[in-house]
């Protein structure tokens, strides 16, 4: 059966027991499909280190790859290049790069491709040094950039790939949750809020007696009592076994239900009561043989900052280099098109409170303050505690509409990353209306320096609810990697062109 046969159904038949309901349709594949989709993808990384390999061997050396250094011919550099090239898909194989649980979602994956490269080459690099093997720092540093981007923008085809049946409902790992009702019908949410995530819950087991088996929880029909979980899963060809907190699943009970799922191929995963706290920030530490679970706090200060406000202006320099023609070119419209400056500037809550200047292109008309109130009169608006964009602002011009529909508004903010003010990535910026009624999530968001972008950006813009701007700001400011201020970036080109949420 293969991954494409997404249409075809099976039923599972679960024998008559007390706490136990039959049969359940699941999708056919569920269990394959990460199996065929790992191979594919192990077929391109291959591809794109032996292409990196073959481009920096060729720049060592000649086009036709018979040039000698220092009297040795080129084939000993071949077969480090070979060998490097098996070391790299061993590294990228034993990154667990290609893991079912890591694929298709999140920036783990992009960031154990980078881990295991850069651990291969830091190795490769000592060994050369200790062993005085002559391997030219050219070879190498072409060869790791080369190698890295090319698999990265692989994999990137390769998850659109996914997710494109995912929208479908194909290649979804199916789970079965188990816990108190409540506490499943928000872990089922949770789950089935993301479908490119790719998990489709199927079942729900509960402690005996707090459901009838047949039920609903969640949208999700109760296939029986947590005692006969390990066979439920394995009759229903789930993927995995989601466990969330409740009463009567202790230690023991998990201890068990592991041991009942060994050598069934299903996962076992426990959830943490903890929200938007990232994988860095969570150290596991056996004791005893009980799993104690660190979380570090968040960390404003330090080397990782100087890292971020290096990476921030010079990219800035490197962005405003690049769309100086562009930047050129909306000003002079910005100016033509209407009365008043080309420049909007507004004063905005900085890092720690302090205040700043943020500069925009004018999409407006001069007098949009002062009618603020009509708008939000027109929208029935009367609280603006929270940021409110109204979606058909009369004050906006011609050329606002078009520039703030693509956020070309928001391009000079880069001159506040260069003045310091802001960051490339980082929290939305608010105005003192708004910081005056933060609570105390929200004032997380002053511990860092606004960004130009951010997560906001990348996940509805002005669609999104206070609330989840909110959630999203806190969660970034305390879970923020370099690696994932370049996805983010990355994401905002995409978001731009689709327009979403821009009014």
């Amino acid at each position: 059966m293969t991954d494409q046969e997404t249409t075809h159904q099976r039923a599972s038949i679960i024998p008559s027991q007390r706490g136990r309901v039959a049969p359940q349709p699941i999708a056919a594949g569920s269990g394959t499909w990460w199996r065929n989709y790992s191979r594919r993808v192990a077929v391109t990384d291959a591809l794109a280190v032996l292409a990196a390999v073959a481009v920096a061997y060729l720049v060592r050396f000649d086009i036709s790859g018979l040039a000698t250094v220092s009297g040795e011919f080129a084939p000993t550099y071949l077969a480090v290049s070979i060998t490097l090239a098996g070391a790299w898909l061993a590294a990228l194989a034993l990154g667990r790069t290609r893991d079912r649980r890591v694929v298709g979602s999140g920036t783990a994956e992009y960031s154990q491709v980078f881990t295991a490269t850069w651990r291969l080459f830091a190795t490769v690099a000592v060994i050369a040094f200790l062993f005085r093997m002559e391997i030219g720092r050219g070879y190498l540093g072409f060869a790791a950039p080369v190698g890295l981007v090319l698999i990265l923008l692989s994999r990137l085809g390769w998850r659109r790939w996914l997710h494109r049946r995912r929208r479908r409902g194909d290649m979804q790992s199916s789970v079965l949750v188990i816990g108190h009702r409540d506490k499943a019908a928000r872990l089922i949410g949770e789950l089935h809020h993301n479908p490119l995530a790719g998990y489709a819950v199927v079942g729900v087991c509960v402690p005996t007696g707090e459901v009838s088996a047949g039920e609903m929880v969640g949208g999700v029909p109760v296939l029986g009592s947590m005692n006969h979980a390990a066979a439920i899963a394995e009759s229903i060809g789930a993927s995995a076994v989601a466990v969330t907190g409740a009463d009567t699943i202790t230690s023991e009970t998990v201890r068990q239900l592991g041991w009942d799922l060994e050598g069934k191929g299903i996962d076992l995963a426990l959830t943490m009561t903890l929200l938007d706290v990232a994988g860095p920030r969570v150290i596991m530490q056996p004791v005893n043989g009980l799993p104690l679970m660190y979380v570090d706090e968040p960390r404003f200060t330090g080397g990782r900052y100087v890292a971020k406000s290096m990476f921030d202006w010079v990219a800035a320099v490197v962005i405003t280099v690049t769309l100086s023609p562009l930047l050129l070119v909306l000003a002079a419209l910005v100016g033509l098109t209407s009365a008043g400056p080309v420049f909007y500037t507004q004063e905005r809550i900085g890092k720690d409170g302090r205040r700043f200047k943020m500069i925009k292109f004018r999409s407006m008309v001069t007098d949009a303050h002062s009618r603020l109130g009509e708008v939000l009169a027109l929208e029935g608006v009367d609280d603006i505690r929270m940021f409110y964009k109204p979606k058909n602002d009369p004050r906006v011009t011609k050329v606002g509409r078009l520039i703030r529909r693509y956020s070309l508004d928001e391009l000079p903010q880069l001159l506040n990353v260069l003045r310091g003010e802001m960051s490339l990535v980082g929290p939305r910026p608010q105005v003192d209306a708004e910081v005056a009624h933060y609570d105390r999530a929200a004032h997380r968001r002053l511990l860092v320096k606004p960004g130009l972008t951010g997560l906001w950006q990348i996940s509805g813009r002005s669609d999104l609810s206070p609330e989840a701007g909110i959630r999203m700001d806190v969660s970034y400011v305390e879970n923020w990697t370099l690696f994932g201020d370049a996805l983010i970036i990355a994401k905002t080109a995409k978001a731009m062109v689709s327009a979403a949420g821009a009014y």
